[in-house]
């Protein structure tokens, strides 16, 4: 937890596939602890095909029943098939000319969101505003705590402690 927190956490995320990546990590998260999705992350990428949106997009019954018997992921039969959509969602999103790194920090007009420091809200009103958003494209497992706390993970959102050392990497504080 240390290395992904000194090394990832936090860090502004602007590759569509790993800001992809990363939600659909989050929504597996959703009811378990980030540590145990942390160490299935490998099996995850292995499994969903090194989230490349374009392969994932094109799984059928045949890879959805490969993953829901794959003891190495959380086999969550909704959040596989949630994936799946997203992934479909992330290309048609593309094919329409639409980055999913720009929509996705489109909602602070580019910029990092940089919290106070001493208190950790679960969810905010923007975390709100981007999970209704989500929602309204289809995506499923994107509540505004689960959005919020992929805010956090890709650095859109930069809440790390008053003295921790991630918290002034841009140059604050």
């Amino acid at each position: 937890m240390t290395r992904y927190h000194d090394e990832e956490w936090g860090v502004p995320q602007h590759d569509p596939r790993m800001l992809w990546e990363m939600l659909v990590l989050e929504g597996f998260q959703a009811g378990l602890s980030w540590r145990t999705v942390l160490h299935k992350r490998e099996a995850f990428r292995k499994a969903f095909a090194g989230f490349v949106p374009d392969k994932v997009a094109r799984f059928g019954k045949s890879e959805l029943a490969q993953l829901v018997a794959d003891p190495g992921i959380i086999r969550s039969r909704a959040k596989i098939e949630a994936a799946i959509d997203s992934a479909r969602i992330h290309c048609r999103m593309r094919d329409a000319g639409e980055n999913f790194a720009d929509f996705c920090w489109s909602f602070t007009g580019g910029r990092v969101l940089v919290g106070d420091g001493r208190h950790a809200a679960a969810s905010t009103p923007k975390s709100e505003e981007v999970s209704k958003e989500l929602k309204r494209r289809g995506f499923r497992f994107v509540g505004p705590v689960i959005v919020h706390a992929w805010m956090q993970a890709v650095g859109i959102v930069n809440d790390h402690s008053l003295g921790c050392f991630r918290r002034a990497v841009d140059g604050r504080d």
